[in-house]
């Protein structure tokens, strides 16, 4: 694949990670607030597994093509 493509599905990649986080600490935040602690604490470490888990695959992808 040309390393331009792999540089974009990995910085695809980053920034939807990122955006994962956001969410999953937004809806956390509301279920913290309407006193559903438990709930928002597991809401909160999904958002922080699945977002943190694509943006070490974008990552990944770009030491693998030597541009970080």
């Amino acid at each position: 694949m040309d390393k331009r493509v792999l540089w974009w599905v990995a910085k695809v990649l980053e920034g939807a990670g990122l955006l994962v986080v956001l969410i999953g600490l937004f809806i956390s935040i509301s279920e913290g607030l309407e006193d559903q602690g438990l709930k928002s604490m597991a809401t909160e470490f999904q958002g922080l597994a699945l977002g943190g888990g694509l943006f070490l695959v974008g990552v990944l992808i770009e030491r693998s093509i030597g541009s970080r």
